[in-house]
């Protein structure tokens, strides 16, 4: 067996089970789950016809780099959302399986294990598969942790110039999970300054990009930032999904933009791994890519959870807005509990699911970032989400 899967940890949400095993919640109360970040409103109905209208597509294997009319739409959407020179569908863009699989086999593609020392820099807290991708790949995870003070945006300035050094692939995740924190301009040109000293390739995580409160100012996004600053795309690439834009996680489709060397190295790997995208779902994603008008309105949805959610949850947790994404990072630390005793509680009390924040982090530099706070995935219609909080607000009260 491959002795580096020893190295893994269980993942976040089976740790979750564990704490809660024990707990009977009343059932009285419907379960209402803030714990994972699946989107539950309705797929678009033009994605679900282009589903329907392509199903004799099954019938053919489909192409690991994609069919040139998704790889076209790709290339289009993302010089648009981010006004972009035109990309060519050729080489700068490749679609994926999800950006799960593609962050997951990008440090694959990256990391060179026989290097001693080789770092994989993640941010902390983080999402899990970053970690499990570097020591796979036979490099070390370094983390670089969350700073409060910057409305929880990663302290890059305290790595150690010699991690740095070591340093071949950095994972940023902006708009971040579980944080929402947004990259600025400035963190990006001290990224790419860093990336041009010591020659590491910077993976930008973008998921969640397409959910933010105000529609004139979009969260900037890696290959953006490159291209406001006068540079090009070297060591650089994009990662983006479906998911939680077209609320489509099933699905799995997403893409990986930027670097054409890189991209040309990543899509032999994937040629090999064999993850290529239903043809089915090429010709989904086509429709999806091409249409805004229902990313808006699920953006209007966001919103109105928010505005109503985030202030009853103010009166009892120290929780603030994010940048972006549909996540609260809620500080309990006020209630006396820590983040896993107070999301136990909850639950058998309140039938009410929340992630512990230190299951999303590791302790690092002498702390866990994620400790006294929890996730509060917005994921359900309003009218759930705003039970949830009520129920979150009566326990809070009741402690």
């Amino acid at each position: 067996m491959n002795p580096r899967l020893d190295l893994l940890q269980p993942y976040p949400f089976e740790k979750l089970r564990v704490l809660l095993k024990e707990a009977t919640p009343p059932a009285t109360l419907p379960h209402i789950s803030f714990g994972i970040g699946e989107p539950k409103h309705a797929t678009p109905t033009l994605i679900r016809e282009a589903i329907v209208a392509s199903l004799d597509a099954l019938s053919s294997y489909p192409a690991t780099a994609g069919s040139g009319a998704l790889r076209e739409a790709i290339a289009r959407w993302t010089t648009n959302r981010y006004g972009l020179p035109a990309l060519d569908p050729a080489t700068d863009v490749l679609p994926v399986s999800g950006s799960r699989e593609a962050l997951f086999a990008l440090a694959q593609t990256v990391v060179d294990g026989t290097r001693e020392g080789a770092v994989v820099l993640c941010p902390n807290p983080f999402y899990q598969i970053y970690e499990g991708a570097a020591l796979l790949a036979g490099a070390e995870a370094h983390f670089a942790n969350s700073d409060p003070a910057r409305n929880f945006a990663c302290d890059y300035g305290a790595v150690p110039d010699e991690v740095w050094a070591r340093t071949q692939l950095l994972y940023v995740c902006s708009p971040g999970n579980p944080t929402g924190a947004v990259l600025t301009l400035d963190d990006w040109r001290e990224l790419f300054a860093l990336s041009d000293r010591h020659g590491f390739v910077i993976a930008s995580d973008e998921c969640y990009s397409e959910i933010y409160f105000d529609e004139a100012t979009p969260p900037l996004g890696g290959l953006e930032a490159a291209h406001r600053l006068g540079r090009g795309y070297e060591r650089l690439v994009m990662l983006s999904s479906l998911s939680k834009r077209s609320n489509v996680p099933g699905m799995r489709s997403g893409f990986v933009a930027g670097d054409a060397v890189l991209l040309k190295k990543f899509l032999l790997y994937r040629t090999y791994h064999g993850a290529a995208l239903s043809t089915v779902y090429q010709a989904a994603s086509i429709a999806a890519w091409n249409d805004e008008t229902h990313v808006r309105e699920n953006r209007a949805k966001y919103i109105q959870k928010f505005s109503t959610v985030r202030p009853m949850l103010s009166e009892v947790l120290d929780v603030r807005m994010p940048d972006a994404a549909f996540y609260l990072w809620a500080n309990v630390a006020r209630t006396g509990l820590s983040d896993t005793e107070f999301a136990r509680r909850l639950y058998a009390d309140y039938n009410v699911t929340v992630l512990p924040g230190s299951y999303l982090a590791r302790t690092a530099h002498g702390t866990n970032p994620g400790r006294d706070f929890v996730r509060i995935a917005l994921v359900a219609d309003v009218s759930e989400c705003v039970e949830g909080a009520r129920r979150i607000v009566d326990f809070c009260r009741a402690l």
